[in-house]
């Protein structure tokens, strides 16, 4: 007899504009003599801009260079401390470590993997130059209460939105809360340009010196042989390319993002109330975008090992950061993350996931593990 079939339904999958629509675009501009940094890429960031309801926005390279920029402008040098998360991608960490900060472990919510407020204002020191902030999974962090702390002891706070395109937190989108926002468009995010991030600066002033920032700290606006450069830069600009995608990404994006948000909110009421399963809470002005969907089980290895038998994309998608030697001096006692780190287990939730997968993951797991 043949084994039973099951569906395939990954965690992760990237979302590419049609080709009819990107491909006529994609070969004007890498045939136009013009592929680095042009206005392709001003464009670019004007629409997303737009997208995320702010002024202004910077492209970069990466989401990581991106990071990097913001952690920067936010004045953060050697000897001076950063209060991060251990619960989210390493490049989130080691942009603190290219700037040459050093990282302090915040705790996070067992509840849903973000940063503890109360956990950071007991974590600062005189060295405190920063926050970063993950929206974990797309679960805003609770901005209100961490404000205020940041607030209080006039420290700025940098967003990690990697997961977050599209979230929302007190009825605006992410981006209008924070001094930085960091967005990323790597491969498996929302939205992709193939790779590349985005930043937005509250402070005019900080876009300006972010712009500098991304091209050797020059002004790519004043002339080549009379220019000045008076702070250090690096080559961190987005191409024409990656813009011009971006671009028809953009045209895209809003019913992929709400696909994520449908799917999650179904998740929320269909897997409710099941023994040895509870779901992420958070704050009640929070609006998440479901990157993926976190689960925290009992049991969650024997979870992970039934799903996958049925075809279903799971994984703890991150190893917590403090367990890598880089990051040995940092270490401390984290009794909430190692709580949800304990029983967090992802699946997915994506805009790929059909109505009837999303019936398929919720039966599988009420089957039990």
């Amino acid at each position: 007899m043949m084994p039973p079939r099951f569906p395939s339904i990954p965690l992760f999958k990237v979302f590419m504009s049609p080709k009819e629509q990107l491909l006529p675009r994609l070969t004007e501009v890498l045939y136009s003599g013009q592929i680095s940094e042009g206005p392709p890429v001003a464009e670019f960031e004007r629409q997303f801009a737009r997208f995320v309801d702010q002024p202004d926005s910077l492209s970069f390279y990466s989401g990581t260079a991106a990071l990097h920029t913001a952690i920067a402008l936010a004045g953060v040098a050697p000897g001076d401390e950063v209060i991060s998360t251990a619960m989210t991608a390493e490049p989130t960490n080691l942009a603190i470590l290219h700037a040459g900060g050093s990282v302090v472990w915040g705790d996070v919510d067992p509840c849903n993997g973000n940063i503890d407020p109360l956990s950071v204002e007991s974590m600062i020191t005189p060295r405190t130059r920063a926050i970063v902030a993950v929206h974990y999974g797309g679960v805003p962090v609770s901005l209100t209460r961490l404000s205020e702390v940041a607030a209080r002891w006039g420290i700025p706070v940098i967003e990690d939105a990697a997961h977050a395109l599209g979230a929302k937190y007190g009825g605006k989108l992410i981006g209008a809360h924070s001094r930085f926002v960091m967005y990323s468009l790597q491969a498996i995010k929302h939205m992709t340009t193939v790779d590349g991030g985005m930043l937005i600066c509250r402070d005019p002033e900080d876009g300006i010196r972010g712009r500098r920032f991304r091209w050797f700290g020059m002004d790519r606006a004043a002339t080549r042989t009379e220019l000045d450069i008076s702070e250090i830069g690096y080559k961190y600009h987005m191409n024409n390319v990656n813009a011009v995608i971006g671009q028809v990404q953009l045209e895209n994006i809003a019913p992929v993002i709400a696909k994520h948000v449908e799917n999650g909110k179904w998740m929320d009421g269909a897997l409710k109330n099941l023994d040895g399963l509870r779901l992420c809470t958070w704050d009640a002005e929070a609006q998440p975008s479901y990157w993926f969907y976190t689960l925290l089980a009992e049991r969650r290895d024997d979870l992970a090992k039934a799903l996958s038998s049925r075809g279903i994309g799971c994984s703890l998608a991150h190893k917590r950061n403090d367990r890598h030697s880089l990051f040995k001096r940092s270490r401390r006692e984290l009794p909430g993350l190692d709580l949800f780190y304990s029983r967090m287990l992802h699946i997915p939730c994506g805009w790929w996931v059909t109505r009837e997968d999303r019936e398929y993951i919720a039966d599988a797991i009420k089957r039990g593990w």
